[in-house]
């Protein structure tokens, strides 16, 4: 589908500097586009392809400047391209429709409108399934669950009883939402497990990434808020509570009881100890182990994690430790040559 530059940025809402007539026909990252395709620039430390890359058009930010091609600059890059690619390339979601023979449907169910369930698929009894949802084969949906309208479960999925998920919810393959709490009492050297009876709820718009484990609560319930996103491989355990909006990055793992608020940032392989809380609109670096609670707006990174501004400092000291010894060897050498001349 081509489209003019003139055309594309009536689109986005941004401003053409330099040809609008320039017509693209594909779109690509900066560093592999080609003549023909729109490109976009939002991370600075890509700002040296941009007079390098290929591509016949970039789209920017409002305050880019001096390009030898044309731009288009907008409020957000990273969202304007977005629409884009959407808009250049139209992608319709082909899936199944209807009840699969194969799928078992206990006592009580109830299915909204145009809900569909693949093969093979298990709902026990007096769950339901809300208008438009979709249940993919293989997954196994736990009696008196309740999944709302315009979901999307991909094949293989556990959802365990009494748990609740809300409209427009997608979770991938693989994840297991309210297996038990990791709760054991050590009696006379033995490990006795400690009864979840508790539930979790997932509210509007969240995704679940592959392979994710959600722990039911021991006694009340475990929250994942509206809005919130989790990539693939993150463990959260009984009785957390996650705001709205957040995004928990692969490999995060999260204890028992821990509170996290609204717009918090979990980065890769980040480590939260249990009973603390993170404050809103936190953000939690790559591999940070946070043992302590965080107020609002924190920045940390390290373990422990520490405010990214002296985490670096430290880190800056940790790198120049072979050289500060070797200056300290220095001057214990010339103290005794200065011990020895002067007896």
């Amino acid at each position: 589908m081509a489209k003019t530059l003139k055309e594309i940025a009536r689109i986005i809402d941004g401003e053409v500097i330099g040809d609008e007539k320039v017509v693209i026909t594909g779109v690509a990252g900066i560093k592999e586009a080609s003549c023909g395709d729109i490109t976009f620039l939002a991370n600075p430390k890509y700002q040296t392809y941009l007079d390098k890359t290929a591509a016949s058009a970039v789209i920017t930010s409002r305050d880019v400047e001096g390009c030898s091609k044309p731009i288009i600059r907008t409020d957000n890059p990273s969202l304007a391209f977005t629409k884009v690619v959407s808009f250049i390339f139209p992608q319709e979601e082909k899936h199944f429709k209807g009840i699969d023979p194969s799928a078992r449907l206990g006592k009580n169910v109830k299915l909204g409108r145009d809900a569909a369930v693949g093969a093979c698929v298990v709902v026990d009894d007096d769950a339901s399934i809300g208008d438009k949802t979709i249940i993919y084969p293989g997954c196994y949906i736990g009696h008196h669950s309740k999944i709302g309208s315009d979901s999307l479960i991909y094949p293989n999925v556990t959802i365990r009883e009494h748990i609740s998920i809300a409209n427009r919810v997608i979770i991938h393959s693989g994840t297991v939402i309210g297996s038990d709490g990791f709760g054991y009492v050590a009696v006379e050297g033995k490990h006795h497990k400690i009864p979840q009876v508790g539930m979790v709820i997932i509210g509007d718009d969240v995704e679940i990434g592959a392979n994710v484990t959600i722990d039911r609560a021991r006694f009340d319930k475990t929250v994942i808020g509206k809005g919130t996103k989790i990539d693939n491989l993150v463990q959260i355990a009984h009785n957390v509570i996650i705001g709205e909006n957040c995004l928990i990055v692969a490999q995060a793992a999260i204890a028992g009881s821990t509170t996290i608020g609204n717009n918090v940032i979990l980065a890769g392989q980040v480590g939260v100890t249990g009973h603390i809380t993170i404050g809103d609109n936190s953000i939690v670096m790559a591999q940070s182990g946070v043992s302590k609670s965080l107020p609002a707006g924190s920045v940390v990174w390290g373990t422990p994690a520490k405010p990214e501004h002296l985490a670096k400092e430290i880190s800056a000291c940790v790198q120049n430790l072979p050289r500060m010894r070797e200056a300290l060897n220095e001057l214990k050498k010339k103290i005794e040559e200065l011990e020895k001349k002067h007896g």
